[in-house]
């Protein structure tokens, strides 16, 4: 039988490892692809694209206009880069609502000014009815690499230390609420934000930050495990130090759901010497975006390409490459 896309490709989990290395990456192999980073570094310039196709199109926090202007300039930040140019395509249902999209381009141009990026281009295009649902919308950035500053999996060795930005799976809860009509207080919302500030105070702090990455799909479970596969070393986080709000925890309770899988949209991994680990941790907290920073674990020399955690009882249990699609149309 021919094998069929699924929503659970789009995951950013097994699935969708699978269809990039077995489908994209062969066919478009290059040593710049090939460094599987959230964007392309071409010399001192970076670029990123992505496709934004959430439901509902708006949420507590954000909507789907906010989210890609974020989710771009994050794309780039975490590169080592200043992100400078974004350009826009949008992809528009026929019958989509006239006061609905003026909502949506008002949050990008609000999301644009505090990142401090310009929108230089983009694309409008109209399908039929039934062809879409709703709206889609492609972004492009670009930004210039900061002087000193060289983000890569090859820097990162044994002994350093993991850091996190905040609270994990705070906007999957929140579509997942509004999903399911589940009430949530007015603190759980999507954390959906452009963080290229305050990742440009951290490599101010500390240039030799091995890694950053972006956590969104499949949360820190499926970033990790990339970082630990691409620099081939193990990492072990601890249960106790992951920040998790009590009500997203509820909510991962009832739904059986695991909150390190979680997608977030406002939230770096960062990979740091062990000697400038507090240094950074300072910054990080300094910053609006960084208050619930933290440390959560550290690279280690044995389980090369594995994720641990160490839970509360003291064992640790291996946290794998999510296996699907937990929550489709999350971004």
């Amino acid at each position: 039988m021919n094998e069929k896309i699924l929503l659970a490709h789009g995951a950013g989990g097994k699935l969708s490892e699978k269809l990039l290395h077995e489908i994209i990456l062969p066919a478009f192999d290059n040593e710049i692809l090939n460094e599987l980073h959230d964007g392309a570094k071409i010399g001192r310039l970076a670029m990123t694209t992505d496709n934004y196709v959430v439901r509902p199109i708006f949420f507590r926090g954000g909507d789907i206009g906010k989210l890609s202007i974020c989710g771009t300039v994050n794309d780039l930040a975490v590169t080592g880069a200043v992100p400078k140019y974004i350009s826009v395509g949008f992809i528009l249902e026929e019958g989509f609502d006239f006061d609905e999209l003026k909502k949506i381009v008002g949050s990008m141009a609000s999301a644009a000014q505090e990142a401090g990026v310009k929108i230089v281009t983009g694309d409008t295009k109209v399908v039929g009815r039934g062809q879409a649902d709703g709206i889609f919308i492609n972004t492009a950035g670009v930004g210039e690499i900061i002087d000193g500053v060289d983000i890569s999996a090859k820097k990162i060795c044994a002994g350093m230390k993991v850091l996190i930005s905040g609270t994990v799976g705070d906007h999957a809860t929140t579509i997942l609420a509004e999903r399911h009509g589940l009430e949530l207080p007015e603190n759980i919302k999507s954390d959906c934000a452009p963080l290229n500030k305050m990742i440009f105070e951290m490599l101010s702090a500390e240039k030799n930050i091995a890694m950053l990455r972006d956590a969104t799909r499949g949360g820190i479970a499926a970033v990790l495990n990339e970082i630990a596969q691409a620099a081939g070393v193990g990492i072990l986080i601890d249960e106790e130090k992951i920040p998790i709000r009590e009500e997203v925890r509820g909510v991962c309770d009832i739904l059986g759901f695991d909150a390190l899988e979680l997608a977030n949209e406002g939230k770096i991994i960062a990979v740091v010497p062990a000697e400038s680990a507090e240094k950074v941790l300072a910054v990080m907290k300094k910053n609006i975006y960084g208050i619930n920073a933290a440390i959560i674990g550290e690279v280690v020399k044995n389980s090369a390409g594995k994720v641990g955690l160490k839970t509360s009882l003291g064992a640790i249990r291996v946290v794998d490459m999510p296996a699907g699609e937990l929550v489709p149309r999350i971004c």
